[in-house]
């Protein structure tokens, strides 16, 4: 047995956790590593942010024309359960094993070296040229107010922003994604409120009430299939929120943020979500054509058709800001989520070692560079050849939010599994994610129709080539990273026994947590005013 596992060893590049991958860690530390800089307001901002952006405020309407006002509601509640499932796996592992490029790191612990190169490798690539995407939206939504100015400079300014951002402290990122969140939750919250005070004819005097769910075809006017075609673009609009599994690698507690950033995550997508297609859906009827072109034009975003119906004039001025701060957002988290992972990657062996190198600032200076150059470049792609090349690039990473989930809730069985065999107790752990496995294989199943159902359209005659591939080029890309490194460093499933859940675990004496729990030195609650008052210097810190 002990001369199999020699060979075993040998034959991959996994890194042997119980004994080099310490001594390694050790070495790093000299230098230096990142910093447990994000506090709990930022965690919990963070997982909800992922979750809010041009999906919800742009592509929104178009849902609802293609589903009916009950099957978009349908459809993104359903898809908040899925998201619920992800995250609640991710918080049992990321709770315990807080670390950076939480997903690739976890599959190649805990399933297979390969699954974990090939997850790895996607979700960088994913969110590399997210940024792209992301400076490329911002230079159009800059034409809206100022066309005199070329929109290269545009997006020269704001890569310039994020890269300011992202390479001096954690802090930093903490703090911009939390108020960007905070403004885009304070949006969601006044939409929803005027909506209903338009519905009811508050505001506009027309009570409208129910009567757009009863319009020819009903609340259902496309059937299963509406339904199912808005389940796939809700599915894409939540891309993001396992971000919040990244962040446990920099949180200060997280044995305590992540639980309470997972248990958070469905209540605020039902009351954000679901909410906001529910007013669109009551005020807007599904037949107004407008709907469509709402992910393209502001000026017609069904949040902007929203508010001119109580009156706003401003509404397409106010919208255009919105989308402008999600895109920074979205830009923002796509170079941490991204140097995170290129960090993880080096550190798990399948990308060069100097992007394991950490400035004094606890900062992967390497990976973020790297992150911001790659995005740079497919930015570049956008402007030449009627941005055919950057087209590709997009449709490569489509799938990537996807296949991640899949991973994760594969990941988990196996955690879990694992977990037990070694005669473990799940109350050890800081987090347990109820209904196991049941969630995990929900996930499974539906990720895997979602990933190989969502280019359906392509099959109908007549039928393109180019179409389809494009369709599915992101999972062609998986498999080929996959089979690739399989075939290469032929590495073996991990086995239960050789699971180690040790290294990289926090444990409750690395720091006090009392503050955060509201107690004093003693034990004791804190009075009333004291919790305010430390919440503020939370705050303003």
């Amino acid at each position: 047995m002990d001369n199999e596992k020699v060979q075993v060893v040998s034959e991959t590049t996994t890194i042997e956790y119980a004994d080099t991958c310490k001594s390694e860690q050790s070495n790093t530390e000299k230098r230096h590593s990142l910093k447990r800089g994000l506090k709990a307001r930022h965690i919990q901002m963070i997982a909800l942010g992922g979750t809010i952006g041009t999906g919800l405020f742009m592509a929104s309407g178009k849902a609802i024309v293609n589903g009916g006002p009950g099957g978009a509601i349908v459809a993104y509640g359903l898809v908040g359960i899925l998201v619920y499932c992800v995250m609640m796996s991710l918080g049992e592992m990321a709770a315990l094993v807080p670390v950076a490029g939480s997903f690739s790191h976890f599959a190649t612990r805990f399933v297979d070296p390969s699954l974990g190169f090939c997850v790895g490798w996607i979700y960088w690539a994913n969110w590399a040229v997210g940024v792209a995407v992301e400076l490329t939206g911002v230079a159009m939504i800059m034409e809206y107010w100022v066309k005199t100015v070329n929109s290269v400079i545009w997006s020269v300014i704001c890569l310039a922003i994020l890269v300011a951002i992202n390479v001096f402290s954690v802090k930093g990122y903490g703090e911009v994604e939390y108020w960007m969140s905070f403004i885009k939750i304070l949006i969601v919250v006044i939409f929803i409120i005027v909506g209903l005070c338009v519905d009811t004819g508050a505001v506009g005097g027309v009570n409208i009430g129910v009567s757009n769910f009863h319009l020819p075809g009903g609340a259902f006017p496309h059937g299963f299939l509406g339904v199912f075609n808005v389940f796939i673009t809700a599915a894409f609009s939540f891309n993001g929120v396992e971000i919040a599994g990244i962040t446990a690698g920099e949180s200060a507690n997280p044995h305590k943020t992540v639980p309470a950033a997972v248990k958070q995550v469905f209540i605020r997508i039902v009351l954000f979500y679901v909410l906001s297609i529910l007013v669109i859906g009551l005020v807007i009827p599904y037949t107004n054509t407008q709907l469509l072109n709402g992910s393209k034009d502001i000026s017609v975003s069904p949040f902007t058709l929203v508010f001119e119906k109580a009156g706003a004039a401003w509404a397409a001025d106010l919208m255009n800001a919105i989308i402008l701060v999600t895109m920074v957002s979205a830009g923002n988290s796509g170079v941490y989520s991204s140097s995170r992972t290129l960090l993880s990657l080096a550190e798990d062996g399948y990308a060069p070692r100097f992007f394991t190198r950490v400035n004094r600032f606890g900062i992967p200076i390497w990976s973020v560079l790297a992150t911001c150059s790659i995005g740079c470049l497919a930015f570049l792609t956008s402007l030449f050849g009627s941005g055919v090349v950057f087209n590709w690039l997009t449709c490569l990473t489509s799938l990537a939010g996807l296949i991640t989930w899949v991973s994760i809730c594969i990941t988990h069985i196996r955690f879990r599994l694992g977990y037990l065999a070694q005669g473990r107790s799940l109350t050890a752990l800081p987090y347990v994610a109820p209904l196991f496995p049941i969630c995990d294989i929900v996930v499974i199943v539906i990720g895997t129709i979602i990933i190989f159902g969502q280019g359906y359209a392509t099959f109908i005659a007549p039928i393109q080539a180019s179409n389809v591939i494009s369709s599915y080029i992101g999972l062609i890309l998986a498999v080929v990273l996959y089979l690739g490194h399989k075939i290469w460093k032929r590495p073996g499933f991990v086995k239960y026994a050789d699971m180690d859940f040790e290294t990289g675990t926090i444990q409750d004496t690395v720091l006090d947590i009392r503050k955060d729990e509201g107690l004093d030195e003693n034990g004791n609650p804190l009075p009333l005013w004291r919790r305010i008052w430390n919440k503020f210097i939370d705050i303003v810190a």
